[in-house]
């Protein structure tokens, strides 16, 4: 079963994911914090995009054992570390995401260069057209405007769909939920992804669930003045 950022077969082999923490043990409670936070299934953590840049590193990772999980559970795990080498220890950020535009944003409001932290173009279906490029370069660029407040990720091969509710942060801003939509076509092996705008959250709520039961209208349209400059995106979770 693939999920929609699961490497498509026949591509290349699976990378694994390397904190570079031997010797960093010294706090050794929050080693084992990370541990049971992150590392305990590093075997199983795929580095989609990683940048490391002196004690820094950034990593996003497709996390494979989600879909054994609790069901629409996010499969994608940012993580943020940064190392003491003088004290022999390293404090860590993490943060599971359901896009990896989204996971790309709360990196580079962390400090990471926005252009070093780019998917590996063989770990994951395409983009399938201009749209979907457009959305997610404003999801990773800015992505502060608006707070995740529900996901779900259904890794079904006959329908690989996220679904993804924003609030705004903005009070006064026009319809301030928004909806984001990722579909994978499997037989092409690409994906697109699309937003939509709602004013209350339990519309937002209501179109998410009739998508997931193949029972959806078609998403309303969002404002253009909301959204030109103030994309939506998610740096931080409420």
């Amino acid at each position: 079963m693939l999920s929609p950022t699961e490497p498509a077969p026949a591509r290349k082999s699976t990378p694994h994911v390397d904190f570079e923490l031997d010797d960093l043990d010294s706090d050794e409670e929050r080693y084992l914090d990370f541990y049971r936070k992150v590392a305990v299934r590093e075997d199983m953590l795929v580095p989609l995009a990683q940048h490391h840049d002196g004690p820094h590193s950034y990593y996003v990772l497709f996390d494979r054992t989600a879909t054994w999980g609790h069901p629409g559970t996010p499969q994608l795990l940012a993580v943020h570390l940064q190392r003491d080498y003088e004290q022999q220890t390293f404090s860590f950020e993490h943060a599971p995401l359901p896009l990896p535009a989204m996971a790309q944003s709360w990196l580079i409001h962390r400090g990471c260069p926005h252009d070093a932290i780019g998917l590996d173009p063989e770990l994951g279906p395409p983009p399938a057209d201009e749209a979907t490029r457009a959305l997610e370069r404003r999801l990773t660029e800015d992505g502060d405007h608006y707070a995740m407040g529900y996901s779900y990720t259904s890794d079904d091969p006959d329908d690989m769909v996220i679904v993804v509710v924003l609030r705004a942060r903005d009070e006064q801003a026009p319809s301030p939920f928004r909806v984001l939509v990722e579909e994978v076509d499997t037989e092409r092996w690409t994906h697109t992804l699309r937003e939509g705008a709602f004013d209350t959250a339990g519309e937002a709520l209501q179109w998410c669930d009739d998508r997931l039961t193949g029972e959806a209208s078609p998403l309303p349209p969002a404002r253009p003045a909301a959204t030109a400059s103030r994309p939506a995106g998610v740096a931080k979770r409420s």
